[in-house]
């Protein structure tokens, strides 16, 4: 939806989309958008919606297993950013991208229950063939497809990657992701994202409804990671498995008890929970094949560390769309865009693996394992002076510094002002 409008903006009206599931639904948990990709939608003219519906975060606080805070930073605009950072429901982000299309482009452009089967290269431009379920019975024999260029935004199992690359399965880090949303009192801020503990047994919490805020209260999307046996691995790869036995999920995290936040309660109230293997993908040395592309989770697939995911697929739209308007040729534009964004995006891919912005909660936990109650000196492990440079050095390394940001032209090309 969001490549579909940014598409549109640029001045191109043959769009078609082809979705896998049978319908749109605004389904699924909770989402965080960085400034960086805040700043696309609301150049879309999708601001104003963002702001009834998410809320704009104010402060991330680290803590340890023992409710001790470690650091906090503020966030979005309070951080020097022009544009917000805002927590908002998946299907709330969906609704708005959605509703954006049928109104700017019409909805006959979405073809449902379409999925891929095969893809290429033609002699005027790319090809692809589609097994059609409409959903009310009717299923067409494969369908052909010719366009001037194919862009793969199928995810991390990608069947457009998949083709192009005959890649395997994704890589397993070993952790479990348990997520839900939870109706409850706000806590601290009312505006705070927090993180509690190593990623092997970690909870992020943050609230992500601004109508819930308005009655007083909270909708808080919380993620909970557990490391796994291998032999414990979820085998179905999708975002919709829902956990069967609460207990198992509040058991590492059952001492999370604190002033601010009672972790076993919250997960207990749970609208519902589900679970999802932590995977990801070596980098792509080229996005370019032909007049096919990846792009979003298709293109980077990343351990969901620093609100990374949606937030570069956000920006990769938009600088496609931007290369397409500003290119002589469709090969020249594929270019650019992969010289602009591959090796940017496969470096935080990298650092979610290696050196990621909450490498220092690893340190602290490694030196003070215990959740006794006890009062840690964390000086004594890594001073405040450190945790901020390892902060500012994934800001740099992922595109998220203010200045950067707040200096970096826009993607808007000119043919919108028309």
């Amino acid at each position: 939806m969001m490549l579909a409008l940014s598409l549109h903006a640029a001045g191109f009206q043959k769009i078609e989309i082809y979705e896998a599931a049978s319908k749109i639904s605004e389904a699924g948990v909770g989402i965080n958008i960085q400034p960086s990709a805040v700043r696309e939608l609301i150049e879309l003219g999708l601001g104003d919606e963002l702001e009834k519906k998410g809320i704009p975060t104010a402060e991330i606080q680290y803590y340890h297993i023992n409710g001790q805070k470690i650091y906090q930073e503020p966030r979005g605009k309070a951080a020097g950013y022009k544009w917000p950072q805002y927590s908002i429901h998946r299907g709330e982000l969906l609704g708005i991208l959605y509703n954006a299309v049928c109104d700017r482009l019409g909805r006959s452009i979405i073809r449902t229950g379409s999925r891929l089967i095969e893809c290429g290269n033609s002699d005027t431009g790319a090809w692809a063939s589609f097994d059609i379920n409409e959903g009310n019975g009717t299923r067409e024999a494969a369908s052909m497809v010719y366009s001037d260029i194919l862009i793969g935004c199928d995810g991390v199992h990608s069947n457009v990657r998949k083709a192009l690359t005959k890649e395997g399965a994704p890589a397993w880090t070993g952790i479990t992701m348990l997520r839900g949303v939870t109706k409850m009192k706000p806590f601290l801020s009312g505006r705070s994202m927090i993180i509690v503990g190593p990623i092997e047994r970690e909870m992020v919490v943050y609230p992500i409804s601004k109508e819930a805020e308005n009655k007083d209260m909270s909708l808080v999307n919380w993620v909970a990671l557990k490391k796994t046996e291998k032999e414990q691995m979820i085998q179905k790869e999708t975002w919709n498995v829902e956990v069967e036995d609460l207990d198992e999920v509040i058991k590492p995290f059952e001492d999370f008890k604190y002033d601010f936040l009672d972790v076993p309660k919250m997960i207990r109230e749970a609208e519902k929970v589900f679970q999802y293997p932590m995977i990801d993908r070596t980098p792509l040395d080229s996005w370019y094949y032909g007049n096919i592309t990846l792009l979003g989770d298709a293109a980077h697939p990343m351990i969901p560390i620093g609100a990374n995911g949606a937030t570069q697929a956000i920006i990769d739209c938009r600088a496609l769309a931007f290369e397409l308007c500003n290119n002589p040729t469709i090969e020249k534009a594929l270019l650019a865009y992969d010289t602009q964004r591959r090796e940017a995006v496969n470096r935080v891919v990298k650092a979610n693996r290696e050196e990621s912005e909450t490498r220092f909660l690893e340190i602290i936990h490694d030196a003070f394992p215990s959740s006794d109650g006890k009062e840690h000196d964390f000086d004594s492990v890594i001073t405040e002076q450190d945790i901020v440079a390892i902060s500012r050095k994934y800001k740099d390394v992922a595109g998220f510094s203010a200045q950067t940001l707040n200096q970096r032209e826009s993607y808007t090309c000119e043919i919108e002002a028309e």
